[in-house]
């Protein structure tokens, strides 16, 4: 592959937290986005006040272009983006389907930095579904884009080992300074005229990271533990696992299974209640919940809560 002229005209489209270190990298590798795409403001927060996404906060720091879109099948954004007359553009966690229009207008393609290690976890919740699933690895792929979901073939891949107590919070912060690293790897690349054959994948190992939804937060009791303190582990920190205790609706950060595996009683039954936790029954094995919080309160650890919180326990 020959090697490509300098400079790279890129779009750059990405959303939230997990886009800033690829489009922090691009710039300071003297990079920087001709234009950025992001999501409209959100209304957040108890007050309720528009608030500008991540990348758009970055992209502003930087002076750089941004564009915010409800749609790309507009022919007025499609004309603003042709203008760029763009080479490349680069994806992360962006939000919105790009039509074929617009992965037909750079002349490298789209490129998508995706959270697993395709074609396992397609779709927009790889790393929470990694986790719930109970996966010892994922990593990052660099993936050209085209129509469907996370299908493209795929330029660079790497991965790494989920630790015993990944969160969806940690492993988010380790996967994203990686995606953006494997980016520059794949632009350098690009540029020297080294860029392989993206890989096709395999459609028989395809598996799909639905979108996390609020419902799925409630513990339900009769699951095995194992699966309840994935969960707990996967939904940190969001949407939070939950549970229902003394009447109370109570947020669970962290737990741990306990016992071997037989059941312990009627799921859903406190059967302990210390300083080193709550232990409830499921439906194979109990949890102990380590991290807790009211309704309007804190976090805090389970000692702190039973201080003010009698539980009453059925052994």
């Amino acid at each position: 592959m020959p090697t490509v002229a300098l400079p790279l005209r890129i779009v750059f489209a990405g959303t939230p937290e997990f886009a800033v270190p690829a489009l922090q990298a691009l710039i300071d590798a003297g990079h920087p986005p001709t234009a950025v795409l992001t999501q409209p403001d959100r209304r957040a927060g108890r007050g309720r006040k528009l608030q500008a996404s991540p990348v758009k906060q970055c992209a502003l720091e930087h002076d750089l272009p941004v564009l915010q879109p409800r749609s790309l099948r507009e022919p007025e954004i499609l004309q603003r983006l042709d203008a760029f007359r763009p080479d490349l553009m680069i994806v992360a966690a962006y939000g919105l389907i790009l039509p074929q229009a617009v992965l037909d207008l750079p002349r490298h393609g789209c490129w998508n930095i995706h959270a697993s290690l395709l074609p396992r976890w397609r779709g927009a919740a790889p790393i929470q579904r990694c986790i719930q699933a109970g996966d010892r690895q994922t990593g990052i792929c660099i993936m050209r884009m085209e129509a469907g979901l996370d299908t493209g073939p795929v330029y660079f891949r790497e991965a790494i080992a989920l630790k015993k107590e990944e969160t969806g919070g940690s492993l988010h912060d380790r996967l994203a300074p990686l995606g953006a690293s494997l980016l520059m790897t794949s632009i350098e690349a690009l540029l020297d005229g080294t860029l392989p054959e993206p890989e096709p994948q395999d459609e028989r190992l395809a598996t799909y990271a639905g979108k996390l939804e609020k419902s799925e937060a409630r513990i339900d009791w009769s699951l095995p533990a194992m699966d309840l303190a994935r969960q707990v582990r996967a939904f940190n920190p969001w949407p939070v696992a939950w549970c229902e205790l003394e009447g109370e609706r109570l947020r669970v950060w962290s737990a741990e299974p306990i016992g071997d595996g037989r059941q312990l009683g009627p799921p859903g039954q406190v059967v302990a209640a210390d300083e080193t936790g709550i232990d409830i029954c499921a439906g194979s094995g109990g949890l102990r919940l380590l991290e807790v919080q009211r309704p309007g309160g804190r976090r805090m650890p389970v000692a702190d809560y039973l201080r003010a919180h009698s539980i009453q326990v059925r052994a």
